[in-house]
C-alpha cells in the first residue's frame, strides 16, 4: 500500500500526497487490517533538523508515511511546483482517528508528557470517546534503555499508539522499537497531548484559516522563538532549491 501513495519530495523528505480525509481513512483501514504503520507528522523545523542530522533523516524516511504538519510545507511544495493536496496535522489526525475508533470500539496507548498532563489527556479521551479502550499509558520521563513500555505495548496490542515525546525523540523511539511489534499505528504527535489535557490551547479557527497558527502559538509561548527561526531558514532553503 505504501508504494501506491504518491510522494512529493521537499528538501529530500518524501511527503505523502494525500488529503486529510484520504489519509485518516487509510490509517483507520490499516488499524482494522492490523497493518503495522509508522507515521511522521513533519513541519519545516523537522525538515531542517533532518537535513542537518543524517541519522534522524534515515529514521524518518523509513516511516510508512510522512505528512505535512505545517502550512510552510504546503507553501514550499507550491513554490517548487510540486503541490501537496492538504495540510495534515498530528492533532487533527489524532482527533479524527479517535472519532472513528470510538465507533469501532478500538484501543489506544498514550506515551509522553508530564505525569499530570498525561493523566488529564487520558481523562479527556475517556470522556469524549467512551468506546475507545485505554490499552495503557506512560509519561515521557523514563530511562531510554527501559524496555518495559515497549513490552507493555506488545502485550496489550493497541490499535493506535500516540507517541508525544517531541521530535526527534518520538520518531527515534518508534524507529528503535518498531520491530518489536506486529500491529498498531504509531504516530509521533508532539504537543497534541498538551492540547488534549487542556494545558495548551489550540489556535482559534480564525488563526488556522489565515495560516498563522504558528504566530498564535508564539504569542502564547514566547519561549518558542528559537524554534521558530527554522521557518525563515526553511523558506530560504526552498527558494535556493527553486533556483536550481
Amino acid at each position: 500500500m505504501k508504494k501506491l501513495v504518491e510522494r512529493v519530495s521537499i528538501l529530500s523528505i518524501p511527503f505523502a500526497n494525500l488529503s486529510f480525509d484520504e489519509f485518516t481513512s487509510l490509517l483507520f483501514e490499516r488499524m482494522q487490517t492490523k497493518t503495522k504503520t509508522f507515521v511522521v507528522t513533519a513541519n519545516p523545523e523537522i525538515v531542517m533538523y533532518a537535513n542537518a542530522h543524517e541519522s534522524y533523516k534515515q529514521m524518518i524516511t523509513q516511516a510508512d508515511f510522512i505528512v505535512p504538519d505545517g502550512i510552510g510545507i504546503i507553501k514550499a511544495a507550491n513554490t517548487l511546483k510540486t503541490p501537496l493536496k492538504e495540510r495534515v496535522t498530528g492533532y487533527d489526525t489524532t482527533i479524527r482517528l479517535l472519532e472513528k475508533m470510538n465507533e469501532a470500539k478500538l484501543s489506544v496507548y498514550v506515551l509522553g508528557g508530564k505525569e499530570e498532563v498525561l493523566e488529564k489527556a487520558v481523562q479527556t479521551i475517556e470522556s469524549d470517546y467512551p468506546n475507545v479502550s485505554i490499552a495503557g499509558c506512560h509519561h515521557g520521563y523514563f530511562d531510554w534503555e527501559d524496555k518495559t513500555i515497549a513490552a507493555d505495548i506488545k502485550k496489550t496490542k493497541p490499535d493506535l499508539i500516540l507517541v508525544a515525546l517531541g521530535f526527534p525523540r518520538q520518531e527515534q523511539w518508534i524507529y528503535e522499537h518498531f520491530d518489536m511489534f506486529d500491529r498498531g499505528v504509531f504516530i509521533g504527535v508532539g504537543g497534541t497531548i498538551d492540547v488534549l489535557a487542556g494545558t495548551v490551547e489550540r489556535a482559534p479557527m480564525f488563526w488556522q484559516k489565515i495560516h498563522l497558527e504558528w504566530l498564535y502559538r508564539l504569542l502564547k509561548q514566547p519561549s518558542r522563538w528559537k524554534r521558530m527561526l527554522a521557518i525563515p531558514k526553511f523558506m530560504m532553503a526552498i527558494n535556493k532549491e527553486k533556483k536550481r
